[in-house]
């Protein structure tokens, strides 16, 4: 007789977790089907294990920076077999830390490959189980390009590149986040890194160009070099070496080829085409409730397409949870924020001042250099700037490139949801001194009463 369950989870990633806690805690039976590690890819071979090694990648910088600070720093030296320890170890606790909290509420682990067989079973290599209601959370893939064979050697992905050490020489293919975060890992180890884009400028999806500049800035500096508008047409590998051939003719030789041309959802092979779930270009289409057109089966992260970031995913798992629990709940995409971990940090979210104004909206918006701030100018992390968007009634966006953007970029995300305005956030006693200053400065820039800025000359 086959187990029944309220609530079958295929998949363990930040989509597919959080929705199995979160049913369980709203009473119901649930299982999680999870074909390879708990924690998916974002634990085990994404979110966590970059900034593991980016973390490193910092400390090795700042170390090599000591006498800036009046420290010396003669001899400085890294390992990589202890900063690969040391990523492992943070997966390790987390993934180990996930599995304790599914336990801890009696959900069940099922490890293999889930699939769909109709509305209510659900295979599990060659075990099946029923369930009442299905929520896929399977994630996705690093995508590749048509002819270029990876060999998982000299030519690798995203997956591949956590784990070598840092190669004389890479080609990077695609400069979006993945892309430039291992440009600056492998940069700050010093490799000679290229970032080829087919796209005229870095990051395309942040329509804010003088924000990015900063950043390409950075890189240039450290000795990365940045091609964008050309195409990749031709790889090949000869004597351990990789010949890349560019659209405008030029040819590249490195040791690595890291390829990072965003991601493929998973939602081939799991059984949608059985029941009839509505798919678009690879895309599980759902709606605001995450729910599929098949009533009773749910997705939820990437596998849904659109932004494919970790909290979002976690968000839409709570959502499809809470909709199967009977609560009234819908996702809402208007205030969710990205962020690049590059050096330094990009993050943004809502509006820029170009995406407001191609919807028609008159715009007011407010500025501020981190080259003004106290804490900026201690921690000698001066290269940055704020910038705040609003309708003039209420903040609709903001851009921050500078340390600590992942974090600073919560108090303006928090005003959109609060409907908050500039003044709102100008009149708010910021501590100091601390970057959050940054957002106050800016937003008394926005209202014409910025005090650590000069005056306009008029």
């Amino acid at each position: 007789m086959m187990e029944e369950f309220d609530v079958v989870v295929i998949g363990s990633g930040p989509g597919g977790y959080p929705a199995a806690i979160r049913a369980s805690d709203l009473g119901k039976k649930v299982a999680v089907v999870e074909s390879k590690e708990i924690g998916g890819t974002c634990l085990n071979r994404g979110c966590i294990s970059t900034k593991a090694l980016l973390r490193s990648a910092e400390v090795y910088s700042l170390a090599k920076n000591a006498s800036l600070f009046g420290v010396q720093n003669e001899n400085v030296k890294y390992s990589w077999d202890e900063i690969q320890k040391r990523k492992d170890l943070a997966v390790k606790q987390l993934t180990s830390g996930v599995e304790t909290l599914l336990k801890a509420r009696k959900i069940v682990i099922k490890k293999g490959k889930g699939r769909i067989v109709d509305e209510k079973t659900v295979e599990i290599d060659k075990e099946k189980i029923k369930a009442k209601n299905i929520i896929i959370a399977t994630g996705s893939e690093p995508a590749t390009i048509p002819g270029i064979e990876i060999d998982k050697d000299s030519v690798i992905t995203s997956n591949e590149a956590l784990n070598i050490k840092p190669p004389k020489d890479m080609l990077i293919i695609g400069a979006g986040a993945i892309g430039l975060e291992f440009a600056t890992l492998f940069s700050s180890f010093g490799t000679k890194v290229t970032i080829v884009e087919m796209m005229h400028q870095i990051l395309p999806g942040l329509k804010e160009r003088r924000i990015k500049s900063v950043l390409e800035r950075n890189l240039k500096k450290k000795g990365v070099d940045i091609k964008t508008g050309v195409k990749i047409e031709n790889i090949e590998k000869v004597n351990g070496k990789v010949f890349s051939t560019l659209s405008n003719g030029e040819k590249i030789e490195n040791e690595k080829v890291l390829l990072c041309v965003g991601r493929k959802l998973n939602s081939e092979s799991i059984g949608c085409e059985n029941v009839g779930v509505k798919t678009d270009s690879g895309r599980i289409v759902v709606n605001n409730e995450m729910r599929t057109n098949v009533p009773n089966i749910y997705a939820v992260g990437d596998v849904t397409g659109g932004l494919m970031l970790a909290h979002k995913a976690m968000r839409e798992g709570i959502v499809a949870s809470e909709v199967i629990a009977g609560l009234e709940t819908v996702t809402d995409y208007s205030v969710v924020p990205s962020v690049v971990f590059s050096s330094p940090e990009i993050a943004w979210v809502g509006l820029t001042e170009d995406e407001a104004k191609e919807k028609g909206i008159k715009t007011v918006t407010g500025e501020f250099l981190f080259a003004a701030n106290g804490k900026a100018l201690c921690n000698n992390e001066t290269d940055g700037k704020v910038k705040i968007v609003s309708d003039g009634k209420k903040i609709i966006g903001g851009q921050i490139i500078g340390a600590n953007a992942s974090t600073m970029i919560m108090e303006i995300a928090l005003a959109m949801k609060k409907k908050a305005s500039m003044s709102d956030l100008a009149d708010l006693v910021h501590p100091h001194p601390t970057f959050s200053e940054i957002i106050n400065e800016a937003c008394r820039d926005g209202i014409g009463e910025g005090i650590h800025k000069m005056p306009k000359v008029f």
